[in-house]
């Protein structure tokens, strides 16, 4: 594979898989330059290469950025990403993670860049009866988000064998930690993951929301597949190097192939922090599947990609940490937070 010339435009580089890609593409050699509009992005985020703020949709905006910075590639987060939102208020989704996106498309088109790296989800396949999902697992997104996720999927193709655009499509499972450097984490505002949710439950904040105990699962609580969140930037690396590489346009599943319960979470959360984590437990929710489970072999194999920190106990310890050591932070400054947004 070929190493990646010129910039790398990210779009929503100030958000949480964003600014992680980010610091490795820093740190790779190359030189990310971000387009943010702050919206859901956080400014502590933003520590390497040039920011420009603004929309995705602004047309001249991104023309002038891929002139300027000599852009060559380019990779797509800036994307809503509240699955119930989503339902509630669709329109919102469909603007941003489509019309949105597709004038960012076009913008790049424009400016004569020709790869493209685009966050998609695994929520694309919704509920699935065999696993591990495969990337042949029939597709049956269950809500706008996903909706808008396989719809970019299906553009990207369609531009590709129109306009030469090569795309990689990357299927996250659950993101989760934070970067092992203590620098970055995840701070959602509000926040529905699990993890950090699991974790403010520890530092005493509200109980965790245990949502179904009776699935076919061996502890009775849903099964995901957590992904390290550095691990997910590496995979944004070697996918772009495969495009610059010449390599054909791909749809991948990102995962680690093992899934864990709620339950193991949250004892690993006790085990880390030695602290209880407070729990009400409840029914299902509508749609949520016993388990999702990735098989990410054409990830090992296309992109010559391994994951390093995904176990539970790497996962938990870094998200641990970058959040323990936020809170001392926020109690010593509490205006620390809102500053980091402004």
């Amino acid at each position: 594979m070929s190493e990646i010339g010129g910039a790398v435009l990210v779009a929503g580089g100030a958000g949480y898989i964003g600014s992680h890609t980010v610091k490795q593409l820093h740190a790779s050699g190359m030189r990310p330059v971000v387009v943010d509009n702050l919206i859901t992005g956080n400014r502590f985020a933003l520590r390497y290469g040039p920011f420009i703020e603004g929309s995705i949709e602004d047309k001249e905006l991104i023309r002038r950025a891929i002139e300027v910075h000599g852009i060559r590639s380019a990779i797509l987060f800036a994307a809503h990403a509240y699955v119930g939102e989503s339902t509630t208020n669709p329109r919102k989704y469909y603007h941003n993670n489509v019309s949105a996106a597709l004038s960012f498309l076009d913008a790049l088109l424009d400016g004569g860049v020709r790869s493209l790296v685009f966050s998609s989800s695994c929520s694309i396949y919704g509920i699935q009866e065999k696993i591990p999902i495969s990337e042949s697992s029939s597709k049956n997104p269950l809500s706008p988000y996903a909706e808008t996720k396989l719809f970019m999927e299906q553009v990207l193709h369609a531009y590709g064998a129109a306009y030469g655009l090569r795309s990689a499509c990357l299927r996250y499972f659950n993101a989760a930690g934070a970067d092992p450097d203590g620098e970055l984490g995840e701070h959602h505002d509000p926040e529905t993951h699990l993890i950090p949710l699991a974790i403010y439950a520890a530092m005493g904040r509200k109980p965790l929301s245990v949502f179904g105990t009776d699935y076919p699962t061996p502890d009775g609580t849903a099964i995901r597949d957590y992904i390290h969140v550095t691990d997910l930037a590496a995979a944004h690396i070697a996918a772009l190097k495969h495009l610059e590489g010449g390599g054909e346009s791909v749809g991948i599943n990102l995962g680690t192939g093992t899934g864990h319960s709620v339950r193991q979470v949250m004892q690993m959360v006790e085990q880390v922090s030695g602290l209880p984590v407070p729990a009400n437990y409840g029914p299902r929710r509508d749609g949520d599947a016993p388990a999702l489970v990735a098989d990410a072999s054409n990830a090992v194999r296309l992109l010559n990609w391994t994951p390093r920190y995904s176990s539970l106990d790497s996962i938990i310890g870094t998200a641990w940490k970058w959040h323990s050591e936020r809170e001392t932070k926020l109690s010593e400054n509490p205006q620390a937070s809102k500053q980091s947004r402004d």
